[in-house]
């Protein structure tokens, strides 16, 4: 992994509870889904939140960009009401339904408009996807989260120096 997953997380802005082993059953059999091994493991660190700010370079322009899109927050696994936060990959169900987003993804972040979505559509090790909802754009971005963590690189590689 070129991004040190000790080195990953932003500070934590809320009070999100510690991964635990139940949790993650939990979130699978709701989800209907495997997650990969280095999601959870970087979820263990911090559930959820702020990363410290990473871009997925791209070959394939997408409506964000020519060259790159965002992963600056990560979505956790927050099961109880008492611990409410917008970055919950729990809201898949709800978010897919509001944003008419194909079955079988799990959203790792977005903003509405778009998502990066886990997507076990053809297979049950899913692939990384960007979808945007508005301009009916899906690409894949990299064949599986591993690939797609050690291809993220800091986003200030694509910010031009006058917006630093």
């Amino acid at each position: 992994m070129a991004i040190d997953k000790n080195d990953f997380w932003d500070v934590s802005d809320s009070n999100r509870p510690l991964l635990t082993d139940e949790m993650v059953k939990s979130a699978e059999e709701e989800l209907g889904v495997k997650l990969p091994d280095l999601l959870i493991d970087l979820l263990r660190i911090q559930n959820g939140g702020y990363t410290k700010g990473f871009a997925f370079p791209m070959t394939q322009r997408t409506s964000w960009s020519p060259d790159h899109i965002p992963f600056t927050e990560l979505y956790g696994i927050v099961l109880d009401s008492v611990n409410q936060t917008t970055q919950n990959m729990m809201e898949t169900s709800y978010m897919t339904d509001e944003w008419g987003l194909p079955e079988k993804q799990v959203l790792l972040t977005g903003e509405g408009h778009w998502w990066i979505t886990l997507d076990y559509r053809e297979s049950q090790i899913p692939c990384v996807r960007w979808i945007d909802v508005e301009c009916n754009e899906e690409v894949v971005v990299a064949e599986d989260f591993d690939t797609f963590i050690d291809g993220l690189v800091p986003i200030e590689k694509f910010t031009p120096s006058d917006e630093r």
